[in-house]
């Protein structure tokens, strides 16, 4: 196993867009990648000295992906610089392992274990009950019934359903920058998701139903690269489906989107990004990311952080929720297009999130399935 450092954006919530939008390099505490053993590299964690010991173990996308992963550590960065507080990245991208890797964490000694992603979800069953004294956090799931899990669920649905917005808007305008071009006699855009799993198909759902929203008279195209680390895979399928006519494509596939905005840009097209600002983690492609669905992740993994620094963990047991009606999923333009774009598009992505706010849409997909 290597040690290495993690990247990541540095956005620190939703209505500090200023923030949202500008880069930079985590310096973490103790940074390892892969399983751990013995004691692994958390020092004394809970049962020694007074420093907070967090551990955040990845979803199968792993760091670096400027996306999902990232933005839950930067929570935990900004806690480090807040707080006597130390964090650790335990990198593990097959599922398989997530029981046993979890469990191993839970023998260092940490005081929190972050989990980034559903699919720690069944592991997490079992070993929050195995280590009932451990401090846990699940990112985009609840355990039923444990009493040491903090369960956030993000609402994908409604994030997903912005871009939808965003991609039927645009894809009827007629816009140009720097050799890209909207076709808005064709009225097509793509969606490209990683694993075709009940997460991602509540993303691409929900996307079509925002595109619709617009005029159900948008085709969307679909597909899935089967990967959420393979650039190559996911540019594959965003490559067939702007020869298919798509003009604008937004990806769920965490790392492996990377390859959808190379797709937009040899070919003349625009996309949109997932999770953070990518116009700004991705920022070789910002002159076709014409904005980012996001969500303050981030602030989700700083707030239990502080709460086990503070003592307070049981004010957030259970479920808890990331929404538009709290400020905490919206839909940001792009950092080479701001004040370029249309002003139909901040319209209606406005006329969305009250529509959320006042519970006036229904969408046919919850936040982690449908």
């Amino acid at each position: 196993m290597t040690d290495r450092l993690t990247h990541s954006d540095e956005s620190t919530g939703i209505s500090r867009r200023t923030v949202l939008a500008s880069g930079g390099t985590l310096a973490t505490a103790t940074v390892f990648a892969g399983c751990l053993s013995g004691g692994g590299d958390g020092g004394d964690g809970g049962d020694g000295g007074s420093t907070t010991q967090v551990a955040i173990i990845s979803s199968p996308a792993g760091f670096d992906d400027n996306a999902f992963n990232d933005n839950a550590v930067q929570g935990l960065e900004e806690a480090s610089e807040e707080f006597d507080l130390e964090y650790t990245t335990v990198e593990e991208t097959q599922e398989a392992q997530y029981e046993s890797v979890q469990a191993d964490v839970a023998e260092s000694g940490y005081d929190l274990i972050v989990c980034v992603g559903d699919n720690h979800t069944d592991p997490l069953t079992t070993n929050a009950s195995e280590y009932p004294d451990q401090n846990w956090m699940l990112i985009n799931n609840i355990v039923e019934g444990a009493d040491n899990v903090s369960g956030w669920i993000e609402m994908n649905n409604e994030m997903s359903f912005l871009a939808g917005v965003a991609a039927g808007v645009m894809t009827q305008q007629e816009f140009e920058y720097e050799g890209s071009s909207t076709d808005p006699d064709g009225s097509t855009v793509g969606f490209v998701g990683g694993e075709d799993i009940p997460l991602i198909n509540a993303f691409e759902q929900s996307y079509i139903e925002g595109v619709a929203w617009i005029d159900d008279g948008i085709e969307v195209l679909t597909g899935y690269g089967g990967s959420f680390s393979d650039t190559g895979a996911a540019n594959d399928v965003a490559e067939s489906q702007i020869d298919d006519g798509a003009d604008i494509v937004w990806h769920a596939a965490s790392a492996a989107g990377g390859g959808v905005f190379s797709a937009a840009q040899d070919n003349g097209r625009f996309a949109l990004g997932v999770d953070v600002d990518q116009s700004v983690t991705e920022d070789q492609y910002q002159d076709v990311i014409l904005g980012s669905a996001v969500k303050a992740l981030n602030e989700a993994t700083y707030t239990v952080s502080e709460a086990v620094v503070n003592g307070n963990f049981d004010e957030y047991v259970g479920e808890q929720n990331l929404s538009v009606a709290q400020g905490s999923i919206d839909f940001v333009v792009g950092q080479a297009f701001e004040g370029d774009l249309p002003d139909a598009l901040t319209q209606r992505i406005d006329e969305a999130k009250t529509g959320f706010e006042n519970d006036e849409i229904d969408l046919t997909c919850g936040p982690t399935s449908c």
